[in-house]
């Protein structure tokens, strides 16, 4: 699926902070714009729901926890049971429901995260024991 062309009129001060948030993550202006655009649309669809930025991007989250791939990654490592999750993070079911029709929507993007989480989490495992079998302590 391509992209469209797309003319809005924007108000002057809007246009400005959007050009001020655009030299200041060393975007193009149609990057942000379709950025904000796509997660708004995604907070409405989904209430309840957060986008974070962090040192490996913007993710997903619980708007009062963790993210969403992290929700997911707890249910998996519970057998899928939704009470399990929900006491493992300390969050109520409720909240753990909100990540799950998020992820029933976005299951591709949340995969990345947990997959991309597992495999950082392997390496420093790795470099962990590597250390250990060195030194002594």
């Amino acid at each position: 699926m391509g992209s469209s062309p797309l003319s809005v009129r924007l108000p002057g001060d809007l246009l400005k902070r959007l050009e001020r948030r655009a030299k200041r993550k060393g975007l193009p202006k149609s990057v942000l714009v379709e950025r904000y655009l796509d997660e708004g649309m995604r907070m409405e669809e989904h209430p309840g729901i957060v986008f974070r930025e962090g040192p490996a991007g913007r993710r997903a989250a619980l708007r009062r926890g963790p993210d969403v791939w992290e929700v997911i990654a707890t249910i998996r490592a519970n057998g899928g049971a939704v009470a399990a999750a929900a006491e493992a993070l300390g969050l109520p079911e409720s909240e753990i429901r909100i990540a799950l029709a998020y992820y029933g929507d976005h299951s591709e993007e949340i995969d990345e995260w947990v997959r991309e989480n597992e495999e950082e989490a392997g390496r420093a495992q790795e470099a962990w024991l590597r250390q250990r079998a060195i030194a002594r302590d």
